[in-house]
Order: C-alpha cells, then structure tokens, then sequence
C-alpha cells in the first residue's frame, strides 16, 4: 500500500483514524479507489467537525438532557438471584454525573485469563476465591454462655466443605483476623470462643462480640457480597466465563493470578481512579454513560459524552457536575452564581473585590449582550496610525 498517499492526508484526518484505514483497506485496492475513500472520510470529518465559536457546551447539554427525559426508573435484576442488582437508566447517569461516591449498587465484571472451557467445579472455585465469606455464613448456631464468658459456634458441614475449609483452617484465620478473644476447637465441629471480660464490662459484651464475629470476613475479598459466573462472546466470537459481582474491590480482585488485569473494571469511578488513575476513570465516564444510553435505545454522539467526561476530570481528579463540583471551579462570578446558592457567591465576590470580565457565554446571557460565541465571538479592533510627518 502506498504510504506517500496516506502522507498527503495527515493534516486533514487524525492519525488513528488514517491507521484504522490502513488496517482495514483490502489487499489489491488501486490508487484512485483509496484516494476516494480518504476524501469521502476528509468531507465526513468537515462535517463533523465543530466550527469556531460554536457552543458546544449548551448542545452538549441539550442533546443529552432532552432524551434522558424519556429514560427509565427502573433497576435491572438478575433472575433468580435476590442480591444481584444494577442500577440503570436515569438514575445511573445522575449517579455518574453528580459523581456519587456511595453507589445504590456497585459492581465488577471480572475476567478470566484462561478462556478455555471451565468446567463447573472450577467456576465455583473460582467464584468461592471472590466472595467474601463471613464468618456468620458458616456458623449454624451461636451459643452463650454468661455464667463462664464463652460463645460455642456450631459450623455448619455443608457451608464447610462448600467453602473448602476444615473447622481448624476456621479456627486459624479467626486467631490470625482478631484478637478478641481466644478460639479452641470443641466437639463435632464446634469453635469455642473464650472471651476474657474486664471489670468494666458487662453480659452485653459476649452480644457484641459475637455480632463482630458474624461480621468477620474469613475468606475471599471484602466488599464483594455475590458473585454470578455468567457466558458471554469475546471479540472472537469465542464463549467465556466473566464474573459478575454485587460490590466492588478492584485493587484486591486484580491481585489474583487467574484474573485478565487488562478488562477486569468496577462500575465505580472513584474507584477507578484509585487504582487505575484519572485517565482510567475519564474513560469508564464515557463507557459507562454510553451504556446506559444504548441500553435504552437513545442515539447520542461520543463526542458529547466524551466532553461531559473531559470536563469532570479536567483538574486532575472526578468532580461532579454540581455546586460543589465543576460549578465551584468557574473563573467568573456571575458563571458560579448561576448554578445554584447564588446569594453566597456574591456576598464572596463582594467581600474579596472579584472581577468577572465577562468571557464565557452565561454571563453576558444574564446581562443581555452579544456572547463571545458564533458571530459574536469575533471582535473588531482599530488601531489608529499616527503620521510622524505630520
């Protein structure tokens, strides 16, 4: 293929898109017929292309915001399986735009590194590796003794061997998570608990100790509550097992051997961030706000999520599109006191002396002048010349 055509085109079309044509053009195509591809995509990319001084901010705000008014309340569930839950429609894109960091429901989709058929048992060993197992999932009864300050925990044989663990492996990583007390192995399958009581305390303490024993991970990973193996189609076309999960993790999922570090991800951005870094989460931003859009059938153009997206991590970490978000960063005064609490915005202009020079679109729209955009962006300038020999 001649590189001396692709040459001729760089300044007119981006690099990667010049790339994927090279990739993609069939073996054989003559000179002509690719010139006529790269001019039909020069004259595609015009099109699409913003014009100087066009506010794309407001269309930007206006293509997303009218067809989320059609979207859904609802939140998807996975039958047959109570704890697996996904928010979507509206209230995920007010999730993501607001930048909560309390999800309704986070979770992670987790990948394999080996795409070979798994056979059931190493699914389920797998899945086991992830869940967080509390200690209460596997006690059958607690019993209390006040009289001698002792919990007996009766484990449940089929919750154990499900877990893959003995009453000694329990008994192990109880003595190694905490220190609250002393654990002895009793008779058919029981834990005793000796609980060394101060002074101070009373019979109410054995009760809390054993609601912080219920609570005690054991095994798998804190934060994931359920984990649903489900088969999807990789690029190829191939089948493969992804782990779906109800809580997020990421940095101690991705720790694991058997887990493809490459696409395992968390619906939370913030976490994201933490362990990936901002471009990481600029790019879950749009992936997830154009799923949310494509699972309720609304068209809307990359570009307009990729904006939105851009703005939020503009300053190096996530803000929302709130008072206290990417509104709280606003040069201008009357910019800031146009999104709400605009009382306290100009009692702190007022109080600092603030100038606001007028630059962006909002202000000089509230104080009824031409905006420094479309045909009111250019400015006219006069420079008198002075004739010495007058």
């Amino acid at each position: 293929m001649d590189n001396a055509i692709f040459s001729e085109y760089e300044g007119l079309l981006p690099k990667k898109l010049i790339e994927e044509i090279k990739q993609k053009a069939q073996k054989g195509i003559s000179k002509k017929q690719l010139k006529a591809i790269l001019d039909d995509c020069v004259e595609e990319v015009k099109k699409a292309s913003a014009q100087s001084g066009e506010a794309i901010g407001l269309v930007t705000a206006e293509s997303i915001s009218e067809p989320a008014t059609q979207m859904t309340l609802d939140t998807f569930h996975y039958a047959g399986v109570s704890e697996m839950n996904v928010t979507v429609g509206l209230p995920r894109l007010i999730e993501i735009f607001d930048a909560r960091k309390n999800l309704k429901t986070p979770s992670m989709e987790i990948y394999l590194k080996d795409k070979k058929k798994l056979s059931n048992k190493e699914v389920e060993r797998i899945a086991a590796k992830i869940k967080a197992l509390r200690f209460g999932d596997i006690v059958q009864e607690f019993k209390i003794d006040i009289a001698n300050y002792k919990i007996t925990a009766s484990l449940n044989k089929e919750e154990l061997d499900n877990a893959d663990m003995t009453a000694s492996d329990v008994i192990a990583l109880l003595r190694k998570k905490t220190k609250i007390a002393k654990f002895s192995k009793g008779k058919n399958d029981e834990i005793i608990v000796d609980v060394e009581m101060k002074k101070d305390k009373g019979p109410n303490e054995l009760f809390r100790i054993r609601e912080r024993l219920e609570e005690l991970i054991i095994a798998g990973i804190k934060g994931i509550k359920h984990v649903l193996p489900v088969v999807r189609q990789d690029e190829d076309g191939n089948k493969e097992v992804v782990m779906l999960t109800s809580g997020s993790n990421l940095k101690e999922v991705l720790k694991f051997d058997f887990v493809d570090k490459t696409r395992t991800i968390s619906n939370d951005i913030f976490e994201v961030e933490a362990v990936l870094g901002i471009e990481a989460a600029r790019q879950k931003i749009i992936d997830e706000v154009k799923g949310v859009l494509d699972e309720q059938g609304i068209d809307i153009d990359i570009r307009h999520i990729m904006l939105v997206a851009d703005t939020m991590c503009l300053t190096g970490e996530i803000r929302g599109i709130t008072r206290y978000g990417i509104i709280k960063g606003k040069q201008g005064v009357l910019a800031s006191a146009s999104f709400e609490t605009p009382i306290r915005h100009f009692t702190n202009a007022t109080l600092s002396g603030a100038k606001d020079h007028l630059s962006s679109v909002i202000e000089n729209v509230m104080l009824n002048q031409p905006a420094p955009v479309g045909t009111g962006l250019p400015k006219v300038r006069y420079v008198g010349i002075i004739n010495k020999e007058e």
